[in-house]
């Protein structure tokens, strides 16, 4: 009787299992649950391995770490003017292969005044679903235009493989691509934005998407997307459509202006009818032409690099790295770039954004364009360290052209595999193993 009744229950328990199980997978279920899961597995796995106690130190420059280390320890407080130290002078940049000099545009004395304030109505506001702050922004950008769908059907493009892979980044560059290819609209992505630009566009009647650093309540440091669709002067302040926030979220132009924005380059993203190209040109001026734009972003990143210190200081050296990487000059990228992670490794600990490289994979570019394959490996291998899951293309793409720089051809091939695996529409990963004769997953 005995055995029977424990068999019973070890079927009923089996059955409970079995049902559980079917109905996490069903869709509506486990786009309620399976976030919570991910999110609780990933709690666990930072609470064991802390992310902030680690950095990158790229090879030959464990001395000028140090020398960060020791000069933050010994200066709680930034200088009034803050200056370069010595360890941080900048060495003379040469123009890439493909950079042409380009001149300054004209000022205009008389700028066409904008309205005092602005508002673009018909924007559809959604809140987002895990980590799905991309697609969901982009959704909102498009319904501006009329567009139907939402972020489920760009999430099907931007993260294809969402139900099984929890993708960390959408980059802009994804974006113009999906606008493109399923819309029937235009749109570009430029760096070095600014707060008049943003509002001289929405004035124009085009709303603009800007990148930015984001760090919720008792969160570290994440990426972030808004659709900044109105201003008003009189109260110094823009109209966005945040997917994790609110709609009509006021944003003060101090907020935008200052470190959020610069965290990514002062990216922005504009969207606009294929008839309306010669008017939103007009508005981006000089900065239509992408090579002037990376030139007088780099510029720019150059001057903020003598007047910030701590993260702000960071991000500068980084972004200062990410525009000669478009510039084609990696020499002076990677060293921009080796100046960044040496001011990271002085940040508190609690401090160091330490998801930058989910985003921004500049410096990958950088170190493989110079020869540098083992930087490219430990910084990847960092990068991955920082995930529950290894979920990043970029990544692994890079990682994958590194083992093959340095011979490893087996290695290189399982990391450009799982990078096309990863996301089926990362086109370089699917083109590398195409011309290398392998099969694309």
């Amino acid at each position: 009787m005995r055995n029977r009744r424990l068999a019973n229950a070890l079927l009923v328990l089996l059955a409970a299992c079995l049902m559980g199980f079917v109905v996490y997978n069903l869709p509506p279920v486990h786009e309620r649950l399976s976030w919570r899961l991910a999110d609780l597995r990933a709690r666990l796995y930072y609470a064991l391995n802390p992310p902030q106690e680690v950095f990158f130190v790229p090879q030959g420059q464990q001395a000028l770490v140090e020398a960060i280390v020791q000069a933050t320890l010994a200066a709680l407080q930034p200088p009034a003017t803050p200056t370069l130290p010595a360890s941080l002078t900048l060495l003379p940049t040469q123009p890439g292969p493909t950079a042409t000099p380009q001149p300054s545009p004209t000022a205009t004395l008389n700028p066409t005044p904008i309205p005092e304030k602005v508002i673009l109505n018909g924007l559809v506001h959604e809140y987002q679903q895990m980590n799905n702050c991309g697609p969901a922004t982009l959704a909102m950008a498009l319904s501006f235009w009329g567009w139907q769908g939402d972020q489920r059907d760009t999430r099907l493009f931007l993260r294809p493989n969402f139900a099984s892979v929890d993708d960390k980044n959408v980059s802009p560059e994804e974006m113009v691509v999906f606008v493109e290819r399923f819309t029937g609209l235009k749109a570009l992505a430029r760096v070095g934005g600014e707060i008049d630009l943003i509002k001289r566009l929405v004035a124009a009647g085009f709303p603009v998407i800007i990148e930015k650093g984001f760090q919720p309540p008792k969160e570290a440091w994440m990426g972030h997307y808004e659709v900044i669709n109105g201003y008003d002067e009189g109260r110094g302040r823009f109209i966005a459509q945040d997917s994790y926030i609110m709609a009509d979220f006021p944003l003060p132009y101090e907020q935008v202006a200052g470190r959020w924005w610069r965290d990514f380059n002062y990216t922005y993203l504009l969207i606009y009818p294929p008839e309306r190209e010669a008017e939103a040109l007009r508005v981006l001026g000089p900065h239509a032409d992408p090579q002037y734009n990376y030139q007088q972003a780099a510029q720019r990143a150059l001057e903020e690099i003598a007047v910030l210190s701590g993260r702000d200081l960071f991000f500068a050296w980084f972004a200062r790295g990410t525009n000669l990487v478009a510039l084609g000059d990696y020499p002076a990228a990677a060293q921009a770039y080796d100046q960044a992670f040496a001011v990271y490794a002085g940040l508190p600990e609690e401090e160091r954004p330490w998801r930058t490289l989910w985003y921004q994979s500049g410096p990958y570019a950088a170190y493989y364009h110079t020869g540098r394959y083992q930087d490219v490996i430990s910084l990847a291998n960092t990068t991955l360290s920082f995930l529950s899951q290894p979920v990043l293309e970029e990544t692994f793409y890079w990682r994958g052209l590194a083992k093959e720089g340095l011979g490893d051809s087996e290695g290189a091939l399982t990391d450009l595999s799982k990078a096309a695996s990863l996301n089926p529409n990362f086109s370089l990963a699917v083109e590398a193993l195409r011309s290398r004769g392998a099969q694309v997953p």
